[in-house]
């Protein structure tokens, strides 16, 4: 076996202790440029803090100054919401204004929940808060709902907003809907009602299972069966219907 030279072994040691040394020099520069990141998120947290003692009043009365501070808040993982006790909440009291907004959220869904089985479209929702608080909420959003919303979602599955089609819905009841449930829902969201018929034609299913996912909405509420249309039973969702007046 051939035995390697000294300057083979010196060669070999020399490497080592200079990988060594890049990957100390990486190490060093990439602590310094962590602390830089951290010391600039630190310093725009505290500009973002000053401007909002100082723009406080607008950012409650105004939604879209609002919604732009929001979006500030999130680009550097800031939730004004965390907590209703916390430094955003104190300082803005924008914690207090999302969980009142969330008390309304609940009394209106409460309300309308016999005529429209627990499923009520976000702009009808926003429409009917704000003629029952009149001035208060006048420049309440469909953002602000759906964040004051997603802050309810904490008592359980009761509260939540749905997207169905290009509509949001607000779903008040404590259920799960299926697949099959929301495909009813979206075929249902031009005409307010959906039949078995539509339903096999549209989406191909066999006729137990357009009847099967029927019966499910029924009984939970959220679907009224028509029984004395000529040609077939329609199901209706008086969540669907124009209920704003």
């Amino acid at each position: 076996m051939r035995r390697r030279g000294v300057g083979g072994v010196a060669a070999i040691n020399k490497s080592k202790l200079a990988k060594a040394k890049f990957a100390e020099k990486g190490t060093e520069i990439a602590e310094t440029q962590v602390s830089q990141m951290s010391q600039q998120l630190e310093e725009f947290r505290t500009k973002l803090s000053d401007f909002a003692a100082k723009h406080r009043n607008e950012i409650r009365k105004n939604p879209q100054f609002r919604n732009h501070f929001q979006q500030m808040c999130a680009r550097i993982g800031v939730d004004p919401l965390a907590s209703s006790k916390g430094f955003w909440a104190e300082l803005l009291n924008v914690g207090d204004f999302y969980y009142e907004l969330g008390v309304q959220v609940i009394e209106v869904c409460m309300a309308t929940r016999p005529r429209n089985g627990g499923i009520i479209p976000l702009e009808e929702l926003r429409v009917r808060l704000t003629k029952a608080h009149g001035k208060t909420r006048e420049d309440v959003t469909v953002d602000d709902l759906s964040r004051a919303i997603k802050k309810l979602s904490t008592l359980g599955n009761g509260f939540k907003v749905i997207a169905v089609g290009s509509q949001r819905l607000v779903q008040s009841v404590p259920v799960e809907l299926s697949m099959d449930n929301t495909a009813v829902l979206q075929s249902a969201m031009d005409t307010g009602y959906a039949s078995i018929k539509t339903l096999c034609d549209e989406f191909q299913w066999p006729t137990d299972r357009a009847r099967r996912s029927l019966e499910q909405l029924i009984k939970e509420g959220m679907v009224w069966i028509d029984s004395q249309n000529a040609s077939e039973d329609l199901y209706w969702f008086p969540g669907l219907f124009n209920n704003e007046k």
